[in-house]
């Protein structure tokens, strides 16, 4: 029997947020039906009871604010959420694999406020990083577990991974919602966010890889050979991986328009020189007595805060360079 129900939709030619080259439908009404073949539908075959009723309780207002909501040109807070919410359902499978359900939930507040700063691009840029960030953590897993230097949980990472990995991330995103410093400074928070993916995906890259492929890894205070997972240590495999990972992310913004090219080599260079910081502090600090707290969360913090610093400073200096 074929089921169908009909959908109310208010005439707009608007294009459409995701698809800017297609308008919406200009009609007034949409038939969803599960006809296989239309020749052999019956129009005097009646729904089941328990459709009519559900279609019944079907608000055609809310389903209709809710469309007009997603296809809005500028992000809101509920656009944010409705979207997000959305995404999360259908990639839930995905999010699984690399999150812990505290992990989920926030990693949803990220999508939430990431959507709303930067719409759908600043997402798609979050969910890029986040795949291929999961990826590197699922290389030779069996192996790193072996070895004793596998992230916790099969690689599902939790609150405070996801906090650690986007905090600066989500100061330029508040930053850029309240137009701190006014028109001039939006750009460059939207940049500093670019930077800070940058940043953390090429530490998560070069760390995974290394550990993974590494045939020598070294203390990068010292360059003493030491063990794979040592705190400040690098390998040429992870240090390279890392690196076109930056490289990969920054083009992915080009493409979204979030940065042009000049911007992009801003952020691949200060990722690069972020994440040698980031294993000086770890090498010559992490672990040692007077600073238990600065764990790998913490690191987290300061390696993409000065990632995202440094590309918003390199970029007032061409800036004023070519003033």
């Amino acid at each position: 029997m074929a089921t169908f129900l009909p959908i109310s939709f208010s005439h707009t030619s608007k294009a459409s947020y995701f698809l800017p080259n297609f308008s919406l439908p200009k009609s007034k009404s949409f038939l969803f039906t599960s006809i296989s073949n239309p020749k052999n539908f019956s129009g005097n075959k009646r729904m089941p009871a328990s459709i009519q009723a559900a279609s019944a309780d079907v608000d055609p207002g809310l389903l209709q604010r809710a469309i007009q909501l997603v296809h809005s040109s500028q992000p809101t807070w509920q656009t944010a959420v409705l979207s997000n919410l959305l995404i999360f359902l259908l990639g839930s499978p995905i999010l699984v694999a690399g999150l812990s359900f505290s992990g989920m939930a926030a990693a949803f507040l990220l999508g939430t406020l990431t959507w709303r700063a930067f719409g759908s691009s600043g997402f798609l840029l979050v969910a890029s990083y986040f795949v291929i960030g999961t990826l590197a953590t699922k290389v030779k897993m069996a192996q790193k577990e072996a070895q004793g230097v596998a992230e916790k949980r099969k690689g599902r990472r939790g609150p405070g991974s996801v906090v650690g990995s986007s905090a600066a991330g989500c100061v330029c995103a508040f930053l850029s919602i309240y137009g701190v410093g006014g028109a001039a400074l939006t750009h460059l928070w939207e940049l500093g966010f670019v930077a800070s993916f940058c940043t953390k995906l090429n530490d998560t890259v070069s760390s995974e890889i290394g550990k993974a492929y590494g045939k020598t890894t070294y203390l990068v205070t010292t360059f003493k050979i030491v063990p794979r997972g040592t705190e400040g240590a690098i390998s040429v495999e992870g240090t390279v991986a890392g690196l076109l990972a930056s490289i990969l992310l920054a083009s992915v913004s080009c493409i979204l328009s979030e940065i042009n090219l000049s911007e992009a080599i801003i952020c691949v260079i200060a990722s690069q020189i972020a994440n040698v910081g980031e294993s000086i502090i770890g090498a010559a600090l992490q672990e040692r007595e007077g600073f238990r707290w600065l764990n790998n969360d913490a690191v987290n913090v300061i390696n993409i805060s000065m990632g995202s610093i440094l590309a918003v400073v390199l970029q007032l200096l061409v800036l004023k360079n070519l003033a």
